[in-house]
């Protein structure tokens, strides 16, 4: 489209020389402007000096060079001469501020670099290099110079006294700081903190902080940490500042043993007391007001020489600081004769190791039993006894009481499932068929004899008991019956 625009709208002569034209002075500007050689930015410190290097580059042209001034501009629409040089008349330093503060480096009219020394904060500024020549007029390059300054940095904790308003506990500053510094806290105590900043005269910058909180007597001796950080640290500056917090004293008593027997000696009593200062005074009294003879005080020690009535009463500790009072009490009872302690100790050192010991002997135990059962299970012999083997023939006995010897009778052919009474007056027997037989002997045939037949020699005395020496190898077995 835009070559078609191009073709559609012919150029006019006059047009395309503003171009040119144009191109030129934007051409001419850039050499012109890469003429002069300087450092865009420098940064430097307070009583430092800075070398501000300047160097006249003409690409092998014919322009002649009539002198160069370095001039200093603080604030945008403010220009000050420094430095001047000239071939024929030398070098000249008009500004009273710079007086023999500023030197040219050599005396060349093509590189007039300058050396600023004993720097102060307000040097900071744009410095320009400039040149007079011939024929293109002023050719120019501006370096920056930046002025750092170190912090001077401080903190501080700040006795407070415990109470429920929110109250400044310390602070932390960074003075005289460009650029400014910033201020963190790390703290394991609750609070909060603001921050402020104030500017110099001389563009330096001061930031100050404080940490505040709700102060209480646990927080006293509790740390809190500044942390400062600025351009020009290697890394941040630290101080752990350590809170002071003052508050009345809180009064303990201890020593006593519940074992005043009359007639002991040296029974001893101490009065502690935490406070932020220390107490100032300790004072020891009893219900009655004055302590008993007996009794010797030394700061917050008190000791009973002897126990008798006298010391079966209530004393009071009283410590005071400049915050306040505080006082405790404790009653004391005169026994007739000395408890002996019991050794709680011991008895359960012993106790517990008897209920060790008995563990202890418990685990070989169950030990021993596993080792011998796996042992019996693995190697031993069959856990079942067999049972001794009968003829399968005998089945009738089972139903037998041996109570008394069978006698001799007539033996009477009976069918399955008759019933016999035998003539002493016994009970019935009843005959059982083929398959009622085979089901006590565990399924198996009935066992012959050697001539045959079945072993029932009707009420013969071998059918009231086997002979396992009549009995085959290889033949079934049932237990042995039992008459009751």
């Amino acid at each position: 489209m835009a070559r078609d625009y191009a073709a559609r709208c012919p150029r006019s002569p006059g047009r395309n020389a503003w171009m040119v034209a144009a191109l030129i002075i934007l051409a001419a500007q850039g050499v012109v402007a890469q003429k002069v050689r300087v450092e865009e930015e420098l940064e430097a410190y307070p009583t430092e000096s800075v070398d501000l290097r300047c160097e006249f580059v003409d690409g092998g042209s014919l322009t002649k060079l009539t002198q160069v001034s370095w001039i200093w501009e603080p604030v945008d629409g403010q220009r000050d001469n420094i430095a001047v040089y000239h071939p024929t008349y030398g070098q000249s330093f008009p500004n009273v501020a710079f007086k023999d503060r500023v030197i040219f480096l050599q005396n060349n009219l093509r590189i007039p670099s300058i050396r600023i020394k004993d720097l102060r904060m307000s040097d900071a500024g744009r410095y320009t290099c400039e040149y007079a020549t011939y024929p293109s007029g002023n050719e120019q390059g501006t370096t920056t110079l930046i002025m750092l300054a170190k912090p001077k940095n401080s903190a501080k904790a700040v006795t407070v006294q415990a109470g429920s308003k929110s109250v400044m506990v310390a602070h932390c500053e960074a003075a005289d700081g460009k650029p400014a510094a910033t201020i963190k806290w790390l703290a394991s105590v609750g609070g909060n903190h603001s921050t402020s900043s104030t500017n110099g005269p001389d563009g330096t910058v001061t930031v100050r902080s404080e940490y505040r909180l709700v102060p209480t007597a646990e927080d006293n001796g509790r740390e809190v940490t500044c942390l400062v950080d600025q351009k020009t640290q290697d890394r941040p500056w630290t101080e752990v500042l350590k809170l002071s917090v003052e508050y009345p004293p809180t009064v303990t008593i201890d020593g006593y043993d519940h074992n005043w027997y009359v007639g002991r000696s040296d029974a001893v009593l101490f009065c502690h007391a935490t406070a932020n200062p220390e107490p100032t005074t300790i004072t020891w009294t009893t219900a009655s007001g004055s302590l008993p003879d007996t009794v010797v005080v030394e700061q917050n020690k008190l000791t009973v020489r002897k126990v008798d009535d006298a010391v079966n009463t209530t004393f009071t500790c009283e410590v005071k600081n400049k915050h306040g009072a505080s006082r405790k009490t404790l009653t004391t009872f005169v026994i007739e004769e000395k408890r002996e302690p019991v050794q709680e100790q011991q008895t359960g050192a012993l106790v517990g190791g008897v209920f060790g010991t008995i563990i202890f002997i418990g685990i070989i135990i169950g030990i021993v039993f596993l080792v011998r059962k796996y042992q019996q299970d693995t190697e031993g012999p069959p856990k079942h006894k067999p049972p001794p083997p009968v003829k399968a023939g005998s089945s009738t006995e089972m139903l037998n009481k041996p109570s008394e010897p069978p006698t001799a009778t007539e033996t009477v052919p009976l069918s399955p499932g008759e019933v016999y009474y035998e003539p002493t007056g016994g009970e019935p027997v009843t005959m059982l068929d083929e398959e009622a037989t085979d089901a006590l002997n565990g399924g198996a045939p009935p066992v012959l004899n050697k001539d045959g037949s079945d072993g029932h020699h009707g009420n013969d005395s071998s059918n009231h008991g086997p002979s396992s020496g009549n009995i085959p190898r290889g033949e079934s077995f049932v237990s042995t019956p039992m008459y009751v």
